[in-house]
Formats: C-alpha cells, sequence, structure tokens
C-alpha cells in the first residue's frame, strides 16, 4: 500500500507548479556544452532567477571523509550523487570536480540519491543508522528551495528509485510502481521475486519507456515495453540475478547472476541472447554494469577490486536502426567537443561504481 501526499495545484509553489516549469526552463551552468538532457526546473519564468544549484564553494566539501551509503549517476552520466551520513553531494564527471553539496541542520544519514539529469529535483530516502527521513519513504526534494515538495509512503524498504521526466519508479523488496511525475498518480504495479538490491534498469530518454526488473522465478529477467504494452521473460541465468543495466536506446540488456563469472546480453525486443562474455572462473560478486555510448564496450566491476571491459559484438543487421542513432548521437557529441567516451570509476565503503561517460 502506498500513500501519496496531496499537492495543491492552485499553489504556485506546489509540486504541479514545479513540474509544469520543467520543459520550459533554462539549463543549469556546468563545464560541458549544454544539451537537450540538461535541464533544470525554475519557478519563476524570470530569465534572472538564479540558479538551482549555486555555484560550488570548496568549504562545502570538508576534508574528513564522511560515511558514504549510496553512489549512484544521473541519466546521462554527466555527475553523480553520494547518500552521506548529514546529507548529500554532487560531483561532475568529466571534467571530475564538486558539484554541489546539502548537509541538512538535523543530523541523520541519506541511504539513496536519484537525479533528474542535471535539474534541481531529486528524490530522497533516509538511510543509515540514523536515516534523515524514513526508509519506506521518497522525498522529492527541491533544491531551488530547498524543501520537500511530495512524498511517497509505503509498508516496504525503498530499495531503489529511477527517474524520468514523466515517470518516478519505486523498487520495494517484491514490488514495483511505477508512478505519473506531473500528479504523482499510480500507472502501474509489477510483482517481483525477492529483490533485496532494488534492480531495475529504464530508458531514460527514449520514449515510450521500457523498464527490466527480476520475475517471479530465481534467473528470470522481466522486460515491460510501454509502447507495445506487451511484457516479456527472459530466464537469463540459471541462479539469481545480480545486477544488470540496459544500453541508452534499450535495446541491448546486460546481466549478472550471483555467481558473477558469465554476462550476457540479451536484446530487448524479443528476448534472444546475442553475447556471452565469461568475467573469471573464480565466483564474485559483480557490483555493476555499464555500457558505452555507443554499445560496442561493457565494463564489469566486482568485489576482486578489478574491472573488465568487454567488447560488443552483435548482429549489424538486427541492430542496424540502433546503431544508426547511436552513430548521430556520437556525430553530435564530437561536434560539441565532447570527444568519444571514457570510463568513470568510482570506489566508495566496499563498491565499485562503473560508467562509460
Amino acid at each position: 500500500m502506498t500513500t501519496v501526499s496531496s499537492p495543491n495545484p492552485k499553489n504556485p509553489n506546489s509540486f504541479f507548479h514545479f513540474m509544469a516549469q520543467l520543459h520550459r526552463s533554462s539549463t543549469i551552468p556546468h563545464h560541458k556544452p549544454p544539451d537537450s538532457d540538461s535541464e533544470t526546473v525554475n519557478p519563476s519564468s524570470s530569465s534572472t532567477c538564479p540558479p538551482p544549484f549555486p555555484p560550488c564553494n570548496p568549504t562545502q566539501f570538508p576534508a574528513s571523509s564522511p560515511s558514504i551509503y549510496h553512489l549512484s549517476f544521473n541519466q546521462d552520466n554527466g555527475c553523480f550523487a553520494a547518500g552521506l551520513d548529514n546529507g548529500f553531494c554532487i560531483y561532475n564527471t568529466d571534467p571530475f570536480m564538486p558539484f554541489f553539496r546539502r548537509d541538512f541542520d538535523s543530523r541523520g544519514g541519506i541511504g539513496l540519491v536519484a537525479l533528474l539529469f542535471r535539474s534541481n529535483i531529486l528524490c530522497l530516502v533516509g538511510g543509515g543508522s540514523d536515516p534523515l527521513y524514513p526508509i519506506t519513504k521518497v522525498m522529492i526534494w527541491e533544491e531551488h528551495h530547498s524543501r520537500c515538495i511530495g512524498e511517497l509512503s509505503f509498508r516496504s524498504e525503498v530499495k531503489n528509485v529511477k527517474l524520468r521526466r514523466d515517470r518516478i519508479i519505486v523498487v520495494l523488496p517484491q514490488k514495483i510502481f511505477v508512478y505519473n511525475f506531473a500528479d504523482l498518480k499510480l500507472v502501474h504495479q509489477i510483482e517481483t521475486t525477492l529483490n533485496p538490491k532494488g534492480l531495475c534498469e529504464i530508458s531514460c530518454t527514449s520514449s515510450p519507456m521500457v523498464l527490466v526488473c527480476p520475475g517471479l522465478q530465481k534467473g528470470q529477467i522481466r522486460v515491460e515495453n510501454y509502447g507495445s504494452k506487451r511484457t516479456k521473460f527472459v530466464m537469463a541465468h540459471d541462479s539469481k540475478i545480480a545486477c544488470m543495466t540496459m544500453t541508452q536506446d534499450a535495446r541491448l540488456l546486460a546481466t549478472a547472476s550471483c555467481k558473477g563469472t558469465l554476462i550476457r546480453v540479451f536484446n530487448t525486443l524479443d528476448g534472444s541472447l546475442l553475447q556471452e562474455v565469461r568475467r573469471g572462473a573464480d565466483r564474485a560478486e559483480i557490483y555493476s554494469l555499464a555500457f558505452s555510448s555507443n554499445a560496442q564496450w561493457l565494463a564489469v566491476s566486482s568485489d576482486k577490486g578489478t574491472v573488465h571491459v568487454f567488447s560488443i559484438k552483435v548482429d549489424s543487421g538486427l541492430m542496424s536502426l540502433a546503431n544508426d542513432r547511436l552513430h548521430t548521437a556520437a556525430e553530435t557529441n564530437n561536434s560539441n567537443g565532447l570527444g568519444i567516451s571514457s570510463l568513470s570509476i568510482l570506489k566508495g565503503n566496499g563498491f565499485i561504481i562503473a560508467a562509460f561517460i
């Protein structure tokens, strides 16, 4: 059962007002040329409105190392957020540099931070030994005014949150809820097998949405295509699913099991197995999987303290449409001076996250 806060649509400072401004607001200043994915929520129509995240002050980042409860990239891997024991901080990935930090007056841990591209709207979930918010609530935080503008409450612990401009996806131990971002209405509910890691992947830029999550059986993957309104079940592994990721166009899916020896790449359209690569012969815990932006490389990080990078080889005919889109995106990036993608690796408190940027 979920409980949703009730914003007032007549109140100009309500959640509805912020969402109405989302698609016509200016971009946050950052160290890369602005693109279509770099937009912000601006509660004022004035062009002189200050940026949602104020300029970074080095004193915001103390020399002492706080406890890190969570690390996650935004949708285009341009920045990442860390949930801390008394707030959260955001870093730019390329070039790597501090971007913003928020310390709350009242002590309390943030166990999950979900960014919405580079906007000033994000989702927070409490965590650690002294959580700032209940671990059963998703707090929708608006940084421009430094306050919560909505919340979603559940009976079970929130394991993960995924964001699109039109959807909020909340992952619980055995359920996934899909909400409309504009009014927080529930649009879909999915039952899964026990999912303590909160495994779930969505297409963040392509529309309509594609969602991938564990199925109802061990080693099974469920693919929800909201465009065709079709559900596809794929038996990916014999043992439990440990990690998964999708390409930016949501056509390729990579999965790893709890054994951590084999990584399999599937076509999300029909569930067919396209490629299988071996990380090693010894059992390992896979921490993260990441495709490069052109879907030619796959990075795999594990508890062995290593990152393996594999070449992805798929049928050119099958993936021609996806490749055309990726080549167009690559040409656009190169024309903006961004160059080709590179690999970013984050380490902290016993986990490694790899992402291509």
